[in-house]
């Protein structure tokens, strides 16, 4: 059995982030592709939050562990992966504050603007789960998909700040979060402004086939929705 167990879901930028970190780490993992065999007791057991991914892993309280973010905290914590996740508590900090402000603000907008194309159920007390009509939820969409360009604009301007990465040089964990992230996007032809295109392809060159390989899961599902909706 290896070190590091995953529980995932191949179509999700979430669970791409933590697929793209173990392999970019050099880590020691399996994973286990869960997709329509989430929601039972025994998965329920170690992840009431019924959520993907999922780390098991001996070092932890409970033995396992949510959150993509969290995951790889933990796991860079571990096994000291500076270049990944700086010491500097400053930098460190900055870090932090990049994968926060997408969880926090960034992903839902994106999920709001994406979740419908790709077929993935909305949040409850979404517009999208209301009664309210198609065209109030096409809106709704289209608003939130209007609204990424200022959490954009905050990670262009202040995150990288001229930088290549997030964490200067290297992609970090909170590159890796953003990147990941981003994929979804394909999925409504969002134009990206330049920045952002060159910054998906440095991180892809960077990290090579840890990039290309878990994201071409991501893709191949993009392109599979895409092409029923033709």
């Amino acid at each position: 059995m290896a070190t590091n167990t995953l529980s995932i879901l191949k179509p999700s930028v979430n669970n791409l982030t933590t697929r793209i970190f173990v392999r970019a780490a050099g880590l020691d993992y399996e994973e286990l592709d869960m997709w329509g065999n989430k929601s039972t007791p025994e998965f329920l057991a170690k992840d009431p939050a019924d959520l993907t991914p999922l780390l098991e892993e001996a070092g932890l309280p409970r033995g396992s562990l949510w959150e993509s973010c969290a995951i790889m905290q933990y796991l860079c914590n571990k096994h000291g992966l500076d270049e990944f996740y700086p010491s500097d508590a400053g930098e460190r900090a900055m870090v932090d504050s990049a994968m926060f402000y997408l969880t926090g603000t960034l992903y839902p907008l994106l999920a709001r603007a994406t979740y419908p194309a790709l077929g993935f159920g909305q949040y409850p007390g979404e517009v999208a789960t209301s009664d309210a009509g198609d065209e109030m939820k096409a809106k709704a969409q289209k608003d939130a998909e209007a609204a990424l360009a200022g959490p954009l604009e905050v990670y262009r301007a202040w995150f990288l700040g001229g930088k290549q990465f997030i964490g200067g040089d290297t992609p970090s964990i909170a590159d890796i979060r953003f990147a990941a992230t981003l994929e979804f996007l394909r999925a409504i032809d969002y134009e990206f402004p330049a920045w952002a295109e060159e910054y998906m392809t440095a991180m892809e060159t960077t990290l090579g086939e840890a990039y290309s390989e878990p994201a071409a899961d991501v893709r191949g599902y993009i392109d599979y929705v895409r092409s029923q909706s033709a």
